[in-house]
């Protein structure tokens, strides 16, 4: 549960966000109170709104900061307006997990008999059992695979079977993106390597050499369930099937070079997992039979187990790097733990949703995963800040937030303040969320959410991975967050 101040202190300092927000796009009047004027250190600042205007003139852009203590909101421009959060909502998912499953959560995987063993014999079936670790990769597996050796297990007359169910199967996070892009992958109960396998290629005589492995650390497996085939064509770069459970990637000859790597995303995680265990247990003598689909879940003796870091340590770096894989798995876990049962990724985004509304004061929210990697999602600038306001009193984020640096101001004063903040991009969508510390003892929370929605919808989904115009405009975008922080520097924190 996060306390704090109160709702209604907090929405009578937004105003009234409706008519505000009419004012500032029919008049372009700037929405800040009335500022003292020991507030202004080295001339008065450029104005919000001509900061706006100069850097995003095609899109809308919302924000709001206010005190962290206090929840005194300070300025707003179109704080009302719900715009897509992108990675932003990985903060809400950080603070969901949380809530729901603890700072010491740990995920588990676990190899089960469901038989007798007897002198190295398991008369039976041997299951891996996934249990919704986002982190698990080769060399955890490799960790299981000389346990099982290590309980003195040499023979399996069963199956091998493979348990996913802890989470319900999504091929991929959003449809809406290209087949071969790593960070939209699938998602249910077992996942291996953020749910990607590593294709690399080189030329030789003429011809390329091609391999699809597992890699981790010192273990490079190949890999079965995922094949690649170099072919002559143009475009498109990449094309993907999936034939009998096993992805069929081919690539154009012209785009590869003399050699190169890259992750491709993996559609079904759990035949992954098991095909790598496989290997693994084989380099300790233990022959397996072909992985098989487990119908429930493993009943039976546990030998050997996994267990993940702790949850604390994985949102970390979740935000951190933007894991959209990590995001959804444990958001899904904590919607499990929620809920009493598995619940599907827009469902659990749903719960999610309504408790970021209950427990952070949020008036609308409309999430459709955990990652924000969806463009459907809508967050408000007014809710985001009331969300860092009454999450600051445990300092939950604090602690996982990463700094962002800031540059020295145009005017050549330093920038002697601390930015904690979580970033968010899409093509042609922008979002910036945090705290913001200074020299003195106030701290401020603000977000800055920025989209050209037009242009978006715009982009064929086979462009969408490096669309034209993009990138311009978002590091428009990253540039107008930083000339807002300078100015809420100068005139709330000098």
């Amino acid at each position: 549960m996060f306390t704090g101040i109160s709702r209604r202190f907090f929405l009578a300092g937004l105003g009234s966000l409706v008519s505000g927000a009419a004012s500032a796009a029919g008049m372009g009047v700037s929405l800040r109170p009335q500022l003292r004027p020991d507030g202004i250190v080295g001339g008065a600042p450029v104005s919000a709104e001509a900061l706006v205007s100069q850097a995003l003139p095609d899109g809308t852009v919302s924000y709001t900061v206010a005190d962290a203590a206090t929840g005194e909101v300070l300025e707003n421009r179109l704080a009302g307006v719900g715009l897509p959060p992108a990675s932003v909502t990985k903060t809400i998912t950080a603070l969901y997990a949380l809530d729901n499953l603890g700072a010491g959560y740990r995920f588990a995987t676990r190899l089960i008999a469901e038989g007798t063993l007897r002198d190295g014999v398991l008369d039976g079936d041997l299951v891996l059992a996934g249990g919704g670790d986002p982190t698990l990769d080769t060399k955890a597996l490799a960790e299981l695979a000389s346990a099982l050796k290590a309980a003195g297990l040499r023979e399996v007359r069963g199956r091998f079977l493979v348990w996913a169910g802890a989470l319900p199967y999504r091929r991929q996070i959003d449809s809406a993106q290209p087949a071969h892009v790593g960070y939209n992958p699938a998602v249910c109960g077992l996942a291996l390597n953020f749910n990607r396998v590593h294709f690399e290629w080189k030329r030789a005589d003429g011809k390329y050499g091609v391999s699809m492995d597992a890699r981790a650390g010192q273990y490079r497996p190949e890999v079965q369930v995922a094949q690649m085939a170099v072919v002559d064509r143009g475009t498109p770069v990449y094309t993907y099937s999936d034939k009998g459970g096993v992805d069929h990637w081919t690539v154009a000859r012209g785009a590869l070079g003399n050699g190169g790597a890259r992750w491709l995303p993996v559609r079904r995680p759990d035949l992954y997992a098991a095909d790598v265990f496989r290997t693994l247990a084989r380099s300790h003598g233990i022959e397996l039979p072909r992985e098989e689909l487990a119908e429930r879940a493993p009943q039976g003796s546990e030998l050997a187990r996994h267990h993940s870091d702790t949850l604390q340590s994985i949102l970390r770096g979740m935000l951190k790097y933007s894991n959209n894989l990590v995001a959804e798995m444990v958001g899904m876990i904590a919607s499990r733990k929620r809920t009493g049962q598995p619940v599907g990724m827009r469902a659990s985004a749903g719960v999610m949703s309504r408790w970021a509304e209950v427990e952070l004061g949020m008036e609308d929210v409309v999430l459709v995963d955990h990652s924000g990697l969806g463009d459907a999602s809508r967050l408000r600038a007014g809710d985001m800040v009331r969300a860092l306001v009454e999450s600051r009193a445990k300092k939950a984020l604090h602690p996982l937030l990463k700094t962002i640096p800031m540059r020295a101001a145009n005017d050549g004063n330093s920038n002697d303040i601390t930015v904690r903040a979580k970033t968010g991009t899409l093509n042609f969508v922008s979002g910036l969320a945090g705290y913001i510390e200074g020299k003195g003892q106030r701290e401020l929370a603000f977000a800055v959410f920025s989209a050209d929605m037009s242009r978006r919808a715009e982009i064929p989904r086979a462009q969408r991975e490096r669309p034209r115009g993009a990138r311009p405009w978002n590091r428009r975008a990253r540039r107008l967050q930083r000339k807002l922080i300078e100015r809420w520097d100068r005139l709330y924190l000098a």
